[in-house]
């Protein structure tokens, strides 16, 4: 579980990220981002019904990805919000995966 400082939880904080954030895309999943004048980067994570709808499967997928932002954490650059949206296709997707499409994206928007 990431700490209570690096999750957004706000519906309000979501919509802005949506509104001014730049975005890259993986076939798997994207990230918006945008910056904040916050010493620590924040981060939001979307999975619809989409994707499944199955619970089960949706909680997996976000405890996956949060593991992965996890252990990114110190190499992000501070100061950020970012949300991550899945897409259908990631249910097929491993963890290997997974990782590989977040690194990809973060990289695209010059986070790391």
């Amino acid at each position: 579980m990431l700490k209570k400082n690096n999750r957004i939880t706000k519906n309000k904080e979501f919509d802005t990220i949506f509104k001014s954030g730049r975005g890259a895309y993986s076939q798997i999943l994207g990230i918006k981002a945008v910056q904040t004048d916050k010493e620590t980067s924040r981060f939001g994570i979307l999975i619809s019904t989409k994707v499944s709808k199955k619970a089960v499967v949706r909680n997996r997928l976000k405890r996956q990805i949060r593991e992965i932002i996890k252990q990114k954490l110190e190499k992000i650059l501070p100061g950020r919000d970012c949300v991550i949206i899945t897409l259908p296709q990631i249910k097929e997707a491993d963890f290997a995966q997974i990782e590989e499409a977040i690194n990809f994206c973060l990289k695209r928007l010059k986070l790391v």
